[in-house]
């Protein structure tokens, strides 16, 4: 629309007063002003405009109401669902075959066949002697090479760690893309900068670094796991891959993911399925479990992975390994791939993944609130220093009422209050406020749109059987799934199936704006009864119900998740620190555990506790990892990397942190 005279004199008069000033003014043009017109108006007109007008009443809409023309336009296909030229003629099996031949040619790459260095830091790292490089943080690997230490440059740290995790490769099926060769070349290059001038790069210089699968890496692909995203490499670096470069860290493996990145097992067509470090028949978790079992095998010395619902926390769990989910947005997530672009109901955050708290820390300096490209909507919040007080309050549960925690993880939460009120610290038991409603709110807006745009991507590909129930309601015809439902509360006597079955359904745009609502409205809920009532400082809580379960059940396990995907809800920051492992004769069910009357949904203790093969088998998954969550208020991030040290010191030496891995594969 072109401007009025009196508009367009206004604008003339403050340039050229700007101009007198000595400022410089350049005229330019708005890039498709009328497709911005265009996404305001498909937007805001969603729900037909049914949200607005019910306020109206009976007041007069005069000149409001149109007919509405009928359409016979068909819904597009969603973002990024499109097939590579490439892959049209072929059939998914034979991309398969392509796509791990193409990684297994990778792997067999030996980075440095004539190094002959003899000093002990660098065997340590080549496995003839187990100590060095894999029992060093993230942070001792850069100070090694920043003092010039024998042996210590990024090229042996890189030869080192592309070993280890070609093991790691070979015990958990943790990788998709292999970058050995160009991460070779970067860390030579790091190396000669250093040798010219005694200056390392960045925070992060020498580190190698693990990336979740989603993330954008130059010459790569991203396929998720989807045979039609595979062959088809990347021309640029997501925003965090390149934040890290800048900073001296080296990227050289990505790794696994489910189908769909929402399940909490690690299987793909594509890649196969990753397995726990612990235990071959257990899962590593998901959805950034290829980083949890690459990391719990010292296979890498800082990852980043992703959370939507618990998946920078259940891999962390479940492999003994530490993660940060942080608030939205404090580190980038420009150039990363989604299965649901578009869905912003519920915040997917950005974060790493690391053998100690002190790695968590390191990548936390480095990277918050650092955007990617200009566009990339990152608050400029660089990390702050804070001091906790000498004597802090932990609210803490250690089961919730959607499902009774196993025995291990009842006894990590209590583990970890005994340790944090033996160091002088208050811990109160607490109860989540109406946690099924919780759970509701994000079946209902996670189903929306009947999970049309996340199985979109699937395409000729075989369908993972950990999506099962999740997206088996939107599935069935309405009068068929309220039937299951009903027979779930008067068979089962299950009022949690039922409520939770029946809404899991698709949605119109009006039901999903009341949806948001129900969002904002269980926020303040929450606020009011955990944080105003008690004044806690923090938070312990478990992070699954179960420190991990075997291959193929998550089909019917899927609400377990909802232990982290509260935070998600309430867009909390939510640390993991280890604390135990599972101990086959101190973790069994005993009479007395049984008896309790609080078990959650029956539908899922039975698959959990009961039965033939029940999910949770102590003896079965002896010495696998359980963790806590650590969860601080919006904006406290900083905070609760502070109280995870506080609950890692307050535990003591417990077998985990660099080299536990190795060392324990040696005993």
């Amino acid at each position: 629309m072109r401007a009025s005279p009196a508009i367009k004199r206004a604008v003339q008069e403050s340039v050229e007063a700007l101009r007198r000033q000595g400022h410089e003014c350049v005229e330019f043009a708005v890039p498709d002003m009328l497709e911005s017109a265009r996404i305001f108006v498909a937007l805001t007109a969603a729900d037909k405009h049914r949200t607005i007008l019910t306020h109206t009443g009976p007041d007069d809409k005069s000149g409001m109401e149109h007919p509405e023309p009928h359409s016979n336009v068909a819904a597009s296909e969603p973002p990024n669902a499109t097939t590579p030229p490439s892959n049209k003629s072929k059939g998914w099996k034979q991309i398969v075959r392509e796509k791990r031949a193409e990684r297994s040619a990778r792997l067999e790459v030996t980075l440095a066949p004539n190094l002959k260095i003899a000093d002990e830091a660098y065997l340590s790292a080549t496995g003839e002697h187990f100590s060095s490089v894999f029992s060093e943080t993230a942070s001792q690997i850069v100070q090694h090479i920043q003092r010039a230490e024998p042996g210590w440059t990024a090229e042996t740290v890189l030869d080192a760690y592309a070993r280890r995790a070609i093991r790691a490769q070979e015990a958990t099926n943790c990788l998709t893309e292999v970058m050995f060769l160009d991460a070779l070349e970067e860390a030579r290059s790091l190396d000669r900068e250093f040798a010219r001038t005694h200056t390392i790069k960045g925070p992060l210089h020498g580190v190698p670094i693990s990336f979740k699968d989603l993330y954008a890496v130059k010459r790569y692909d991203t396929s998720l796991g989807f045979t039609k995203y595979c062959q088809t490499p990347l021309t640029e670096d997501a925003g965090l891959v390149a934040q890290v470069r800048a900073a001296g860290g080296i990227p050289f493996v990505k790794t696994n993911i489910p189908q769909t990145m929402m399940a909490w097992e690690c299987a793909n067509p594509v890649f196969g399925t990753t397995t726990n470090p612990w235990s071959a028949n257990h899962t590593c978790g998901g959805s950034s479990g290829g980083e949890g079992a690459l990391l719990g095998c010292d296979g890498s010395a800082l990852g980043f992975g992703s959370d939507i619902g618990g998946s920078l926390r259940i891999p962390a769990s479940f492999c003994g390994i530490y993660s940060l989910k942080p608030g939205h947005s404090r580190m980038s997530g420009d150039g990363t791939k989604s299965c649901d672009p578009g869905f912003e109901a519920i915040n997917d955050c950005k974060g790493p993944m690391g053998r100690s708290v002190g790695d968590i820390e390191l990548a936390c300096r480095a990277l918050f609130g650092k955007s990617g490209r200009s566009h990339d909507w990152v608050p400029p919040v660089p990390y702050r220093e804070i001091a906790l007080a000498p004597k802090l309050k932990f609210g803490y549960f250690k089961s919730d009422p959607l499902m009774r925690a196993s025995p291990v993880v009842q006894r990590a939460v209590q583990e970890s209050v005994d340790a944090l009120r033996k160091q002088g610290h208050d811990c109160v038991e607490f109860v989540v406020p109406d946690m099924l409603e919780m759970a509701r709110i994000f079946v209902a807006l996670t189903s929306a749109d009947k999970h049309q745009t996340l199985l979109s991507h699937i395409g000729p590909d075989d369908k993972d059987s950990a999506l099962f129930l999740m997206t088996l309601g939107p599935r069935l015809p309405g009068f068929i799934r309220n039937l299951v439902a009903f027979g779930a509360r008067v068979a089962l006597g299950d009022p949690i199936f039922e409520k939770l079955f029946t809404n899991s359904r698709g949605r119109s745009v009006k039901e999903y704006w009341a949806e948001a609502v129900k969002l904002k409205e269980y926020n303040e809920l929450f606020f009011k009864e955990v944080w105003d009532k008690n004044g806690f400082d923090g938070l312990v809580c478990p992070v699954n119900a179960l420190p991990s379960i075997p291959h193929g059940t998550c089909a019917d396990l899927a609400p377990l998740a909802f232990a982290t995907a509260l935070f998600n809800i309430v867009d909390h920051p939510v640390g993991v620190v280890p604390v135990t492992r599972v101990d086959k004769d101190r973790d069994v069910l005993t009479d007395d555990w049984r008896a309790s009357s609080v078990k959650g949904s029956p539908f899922v203790y039975g698959k959990v506790y009961e039965g033939k093969k029940p999910a949770y088998d102590a003896v079965a998954m002896h010495g696998i990892p359980v963790g806590v969550q650590i969860v601080g208020k919006p904006w406290e991030d900083e905070k609760v990397i502070e109280m995870m040290k506080v609950v890692d010191e307050a535990l003591g030496t417990r077998g985990f942190g660099p080299g536990t891995w190795g060392a324990r594969q040696t005993t």
